[in-house]
């Protein structure tokens, strides 16, 4: 642990109060932030996506049970992958208690995977997680939103992730991200939000509650102390984001 000043509750009462006017700056920011996402262009979804689902195959449009609105968690479960990635596991112990909230609130969310449903379904039992999750197995959707990636792209000098070019060794055949939809009146659906790579992380509760927490999130390299939440006991290996074990 750094050592810290040991100071009288008078000094840290004007400490805190200098660090409060900068919260208060950063939620102004944030706040400004959420106004200009709300404010980006809309781009109308032209191709007719399909998943398999528990209940049965289902277009995208299908996909916002009845809602106006529609978020896609792009989980990194690819098909000869053994289990999910860590990473997006630790992000997805967090969806089941927003569903009733978002539910009421004319949002509709899920997860999306290019794995085959049977894995995505043994994965999702073995977590005990209860939102909906299906798969794009034989979809172009990963692909079109830039999250999965296949071994000639990878091959290739780069790739797209994030809305830039990166070096596919930075890559991988599957990245994260979060991804909103929106559908009309007359049932067409638009693309209105994608974020990838760290931009989903407000998602992660417990990063919330570790940044104020007294030592953070005291962790070298992000995520390194993570487990998914049945391996802490016996996993003494530390797994990286894009672990495919």
């Amino acid at each position: 642990m750094q050592p810290h000043p040991v100071v009288s509750r008078e000094e840290w009462l004007v400490a805190r109060r200098a660090l409060l006017a900068r919260e208060k700056e950063a939620t102004r920011q944030r706040d400004r932030l959420n106004a200009e996402r709300l404010a980006l262009p809309w781009v109308k979804v032209e191709k007719a996506y399909a998943f398999e689902t528990p209940a049965g195959r289902r277009t995208l449009a299908e996909l916002f049970d009845g809602r106006g609105q529609l978020m896609v968690y792009h989980f990194m479960l690819g098909p000869d992958w053994s289990a999910g990635c860590p990473g997006c596991s630790f992000l997805a112990d967090h969806l089941d208690g927003a569903l009733p909230h978002l539910e009421h609130h004319d949002v509709t969310l899920t997860a999306v995977s290019r794995a085959p449903l049977p894995k995505i379904e043994a994965y999702q039992r073995r977590m005990g997680w209860r939102f909906p999750w299906v798969s794009a197995f034989d979809s172009d959707f990963n692909h079109d939103f830039h999250v999965s990636f296949t071994p000639q792209e990878l091959a290739g000098e780069s790739v797209t992730y994030n809305f830039a070019e990166i070096p596919p060794s930075r890559a991988h055949d599957e990245l994260p991200g979060l991804s909103a939809f929106i559908k009309d009146e007359a049932g067409t659906v638009y693309h209105t939000y994608s974020s990838y790579a760290r931009g989903p992380e407000e998602l992660i509760g417990t990063y919330m509650i570790l940044d104020r927490a007294p030592k953070g999130r005291n962790e070298t390299k992000g995520m390194s102390w993570m487990r998914r939440h049945d391996e802490y006991e016996d996993a003494p290996k530390a797994h990286s984001c894009c672990s495919t074990s």
